[in-house]
Order: C-alpha cells, then sequence, then structure tokens
C-alpha cells in the first residue's frame, strides 16, 4: 500500500509541473499585413491596427511570403515603424 502512495504522489507532483510548464510557455505570433512578430502575452490591440493573432505553430502557406521582426514590449508594427502602447 505504501508503495501505491508513492506512485500516485509522484505521478500528481509530474501531472502539477507539466500543467505549470504549459501554462507559462504559451506564446502568439502576431501579424500586421506581411509583417509577423512574436508576443509573450495576450494583448487587445487597437482595432484600427488591423492585428492577427495566430498560435505559436502556425505557418503560412507555401504561395504566401511574411517577415519577422521580433521586438520587445507591448507595441505592433506599422509599415517599418513600431508602434508603442
Amino acid at each position: 500500500m505504501r508503495q501505491v502512495s508513492k506512485i500516485l504522489t509522484g505521478a500528481a507532483i509530474g501531472a502539477g509541473m507539466l500543467a505549470a510548464s504549459m501554462v507559462s510557455a504559451s506564446a502568439e505570433i502576431a501579424c500586421q499585413g506581411s509583417v509577423c512578430w512574436h508576443v509573450r502575452d495576450h494583448f487587445d490591440y487597437p482595432h484600427s491596427a488591423r492585428i492577427v493573432i495566430h498560435d505559436d505553430n502556425w505557418h503560412w502557406g507555401p504561395r504566401e511570403r511574411f517577415v519577422f521582426r521580433e521586438h520587445e514590449g507591448r507595441g505592433y508594427w506599422r509599415g517599418r515603424r513600431w508602434i508603442a502602447w
């Protein structure tokens, strides 16, 4: 009985650690036109910015062309300018 208790406790701890790592590792890809960047937090972008949010595992199609431009902080790309807010 003691062995079963240890196994169940270990499984519960492992499941908890896995769930916690999945929540903290969430990310998204934000795109405005053909420019995309990775975001760590979900933002409510202004509607006028026309930002499209994709899951982190998103890939564009074979005939589509996008470019990634990374930037720190909260904001979005408009053309070649980073608009912070």
